[in-house]
């Protein structure tokens, strides 16, 4: 199993900043196809960020060239840093774990976190 949690998320003006974590806990070695979603009030959930147990990434162009995904391997994090908020950022951000790694087994998971909420309000 995988457990899967945000933090990070706030209020800020248009232009601020904001980093968020996630951290992933529970039976396994690696972990695979993570990534950052949001959903915005009345809005589907829409993909944001992606990065491969390589580091190979992609950005939504929504937020090409202002927000950044990386992770920590090492400590089963994922990060996304969102620079130039703008107004069409707020929403709830949520972190998945496509697959897990028990033994040699790549396991799908597709584990969601609860959320956390970045609003961007002037």
């Amino acid at each position: 199993q995988v457990r899967v949690v945000e933090s990070g998320g706030g209020s800020v003006q248009p232009g601020g900043s904001l980093k968020l974590s996630c951290a992933a806990s529970g039976s396994f070695t690696s972990l695979l196809a993570l990534g950052w979603h949001r959903q915005a009030p009345g809005k589907q959930r829409e993909a944001v960020a992606t990065i491969s147990e390589d580091g190979d990434y992609w950005h939504a162009e929504s937020v090409k060239g202002r927000f950044a995904i990386s992770a920590d391997k090492r400590r089963n994090m994922v990060f996304l840093e969102m620079n130039n908020l703008q107004l069409g950022d707020t929403a709830v951000y949520y972190c998945n774990v496509g697959y897990i790694r028990t033994g040699t087994t790549w396991r799908h998971r597709d584990a969601w976190g609860p959320g956390t909420q970045v609003t961007v309000s002037a």
